[in-house]
């Protein structure tokens, strides 16, 4: 006995429910599009770290100290003086 499901057939474009139909007569080109010179990539914060930030710029200030502050430690370790003990 085959424990598969049976699968429903695809419904087609024409099956769609009537307040489903989409109007591309309406639609308008985004307007923030302009002001993505570059890839934006979206991410989603948990409910606990979003509840201590109000807004993008904030993330943003916060993120790119913590990069500033890594790129300092990097560089600093790599410069090292070894002396020898005097006895």
């Amino acid at each position: 006995m085959s424990k598969t499901a049976k699968r429903s057939p695809r419904p087609s474009v024409n099956d769609m429910r009537p307040e489903y139909e989409l109007d591309d007569s309406r639609a308008k080109p985004s307007r923030f599009a302009a002001h993505m010179d570059r890839p934006v990539v979206a991410v989603v914060l948990e409910p606990d770290v979003a509840s201590v930030f109000n807004s993008s710029a904030k993330v943003n200030a916060q993120l790119r100290s913590i990069i500033v502050a890594r790129t300092r430690r990097k560089h600093s370790s790599r410069v090292r003086s070894y002396r020898r003990k005097a006895g």
